[in-house]
């Protein structure tokens, strides 16, 4: 019998197994991952930028977790030998009609507690000389980092705690009774006191086996990339991003200098046509059906169908997609760009078409589960662990046998 089993082994999974393993230095805990290595969705595949907190409304988990986060992040990485750099970025408009947009944000950062500034043309070209902007936030806490690394670490540090850690370990069912959970995988059924969730773009699904009943369902989208062939690396020097369309939940494409070197360009964001579909050709059948029958995808699209045709024409179009790119860095040529990995963003939608925009954290009887937690959840994930951690009961701990080989 486990005293805790979080399912799941992103870096939101690490992050609450490392502060669980805090809380409760003497629990049994143990992490499935159906994968075969650890950091394989969401963590693995972004582009590893430390986010600020400036995008995220005052108040709300995204803004307060964001903020904390990346203090907390930067501290992990200095402690812990992990590769990072605390770059500062450039929110760039472009023309006068991005200039309410840009105060509104600017409004929002200093809101959230973060030291920016707004600065004008000249000094634009003093951080990225290749930018055509005509005002710009600066936002200094921003940075880069290796998520993957900051998973290694996590691993590390739990397996010397004594935590179990199960790879190749894929759930099928999670049956929460009075006094114990019972979680069958394809290699053997566990008992545990205490599940948590944490599994990203399957999390609705592991909420529903438990028997939680929950108002939404995750709808995966892609985010395509290029990068930078290394003759034109010198064009950013770190993160440049484009105002924000008000009209679309995402930030639009952007430029990323990444922390093993390279500068990637991107990302749109199209439907993708499996939970897990890196690619264009990836399909499932069962996956996209879920999608196409959920009446909250249909109330969706007919929001945003505009800015969703867009989307999806980048995502067949280079010369589309370096257009956008050559609103921020006009001198941008498509032979400048080579196809980069995907990555793929789990998305919580209400049934009524709304997006749920804030980390969505559901309890159990006896379990927790992590409904949704995009972007930036990897730059959020010690303070996202910590407030799991802390929702867990004080339970009765069953005794440790350790084995000595």
């Amino acid at each position: 019998m486990k005293d805790i089993i979080v399912i799941g082994g992103g870096i939101v999974g690490l992050s609450t197994a490392f502060s669980l393993s805090r809380r409760f230095p003497h629990a049994n805990l143990a992490v499935l991952e159906k994968e075969s290595a650890w950091a394989r969705h969401q963590t693995g595949n972004n582009s590893g930028v430390i986010h600020s907190g400036i995008y995220y409304k005052p108040g709300s988990l995204k803004a307060k977790f964001a903020t904390e986060g990346s203090r907390q992040m930067i501290q992990f990485c200095r402690e812990h030998g992990v590769d990072y750099d605390q770059c500062g970025k450039v929110i760039v408009a472009t023309k006068p009609s991005e200039l309410p947009q840009l105060e509104n944000l600017f409004q929002r950062g200093r809101a959230n507690g973060l030291d920016l500034s707004l600065i004008g043309e000249e000094q634009i070209k003093e951080e990225e000389p290749y930018v055509k902007g005509i005002k710009a936030i600066k936002v200094p806490q921003a940075g880069i980092v290796d998520y993957k690394q900051v998973c290694e670490r996590m691993v590390h540090d739990l397996t010397k705690r004594g935590a179990e850690l199960h790879l190749n370990t894929e759930v099928k069912q999670v049956m929460e009774h009075d006094h114990n959970v019972e979680i069958v995988t394809d290699k053997k059924t566990f008992q545990t006191k205490f599940v948590v969730n944490c599994t990203g773009l399957q999390s609705d699904r592991v909420t529903k086996m438990a028997g939680v009943e929950i108002d939404l369902q995750i709808i995966p989208f892609r985010g395509e990339y290029y990068e930078l062939i290394p003759e034109k690396h010198h064009l950013v020097k770190n993160l440049i991003y484009p105002v924000p369309n008000p009209d679309f939940p995402f930030l639009g494409v952007h430029f990323t200098r990444m922390i093993g070197g390279g500068v990637e360009a991107g990302p749109n964001a199209v439907l993708s046509l499996k939970r897990e579909g890196y690619k264009k050709t990836d399909f499932d059948v069962k996956d996209l059906s879920e999608v196409m029958t959920y009446k909250g995808f249909w109330k969706l699209a007919s929001k945003y169908w505009k800015e969703g045709a867009k989307e999806m024409w980048r995502s067949y179009s280079k010369k589309a997609f370096v257009k956008s790119l050559q609103e921020l860095i006009p001198s941008v040529q498509e032979e400048d760009l080579v196809p980069a990995s995907s990555g793929v963003r789990a998305q919580a939608l209400q049934s009524d078409g709304t997006l749920v925009d804030d980390f969505f954290i559901v309890p159990g009887k006896r379990s927790i589960h992590v409904c949704n937690a995009p972007s930036p959840a990897a730059t959020a994930c010690f303070p996202i662990g910590k407030a799991i951690a802390d929702k867990v009961p004080e339970l009765e701990m069953s005794p440790r046998v350790f084995i000595h080989s």
